[in-house]
């Protein structure tokens, strides 16, 4: 018994730990300026590959990548994946760099809300009422936040639907593979088009890497740690901990990247804004109530 509690406050632990990595991630990012979205992006994907590469050698963990390769169904899938990480990856990013780090924030908030309407549209799932409402609600502050700024939250959109889509994907044919395997396979996928993405900073001028100073450099070099530490604590903490506080956790994340935005980063929040998230806040705690009062009957 005693066992069990520990384990959970360990894994309570880990995934704070990581919420809280993914919550600062702006602060990151924005330290890497004035390198661009692309080269970035282009170098974690390549880091994080090397890491795990690493990491992968040491352990002598590779007798899963032949059976892995010869998988078509699972190497679609994880391709699939990848592809949709790496746009998530972007997307990040290039908000932040470009000063919407807000907007990135209002897309995770919407996460939870985004993947449960693709469980109806995706697996046709039947939601019950109250979920209904959250999923509306949730609309209506697209809607809202569309017509009051007068664009459309597209960083906040494309956030929650790739990242809604990969959890998706990774569900249906990656959980055969662990934290760690998964993400070497993810970005060994994406090498390609990374050294192509930093050869063409290189030729057009826009490279970045080795010219910014040595913090600089050794920053853009730790990328593929700063990805993969988080990755690894969170499915630590999967094993250990409740989906249902691992759900309730989940928002540190874009609540401590909204406070690094508006306190750190000095970005502007709007009252139109300000107003947007609350009608948000509003669908998620309908939303987490829901979750919280479905499963209290378990428990009984």
């Amino acid at each position: 018994m005693s066992r069990g509690v520990d384990e959970v406050r360990r894994g309570s632990l880990f995934v704070l730990t990581a919420y809280g990595i993914w919550g600062i991630f702006p602060l990151y990012f924005a330290a890497l300026r004035p390198s661009g979205a692309i080269e970035i992006l282009a170098h974690r994907i390549l880091w994080s590959m090397v890491f795990c590469v690493v990491i992968l050698i040491f352990r002598r963990d590779l007798q899963w990548l032949g059976p892995t390769l010869r998988n078509r169904r699972l190497m679609l899938g994880m391709l699939a994946a990848a592809a949709l990480i790496a746009g998530n990856w972007g997307t990040y990013v290039f908000a932040v760099v470009s000063g919407r780090t807000t907007e990135a924030a209002l897309g995770y908030f919407l996460n939870p809300l985004v993947t449960v309407a693709l469980g109806v549209v995706v697996f046709g799932e039947r939601l019950r009422t109250m979920q209904w409402i959250a999923v509306g609600i949730g609309a209506a502050a697209g809607v809202y936040l569309s017509i009051t700024t007068g664009t459309v939250p597209v960083i906040a959109l494309v956030l929650a639907f790739s990242f809604g889509l990969y959890g998706m994907v990774k569900k249906a044919v990656g959980a055969s593979l662990t934290a760690m395997r998964g993400l070497a396979l993810e970005s060994s996928l994406l090498v390609p088009v990374a050294l192509g993405m930093i050869a063409w900073a290189e030729l057009t001028g826009r490279a970045t890497l080795g010219r910014e100073g040595t913090g600089h450099t050794l920053l853009m070099l730790s990328a593929g740690v700063i990805t993969a530490i988080p990755l690894l604590l969170f499915a630590a903490a999967a094993r250990r901990v409740p989906l249902t506080t691992i759900g309730l956790i989940q928002f540190i994340t874009p609540v401590l990247q909204l406070i690094v935005a508006i306190t750190l980063l000095d970005e502007e929040m709007t009252r139109e804004r300000w107003i947007g998230f609350a009608i948000v806040w509003v669908a998620l705690v309908i939303l987490t109530a829901d979750m919280l009062n479905r499963r209290r009957p378990r428990q009984n």
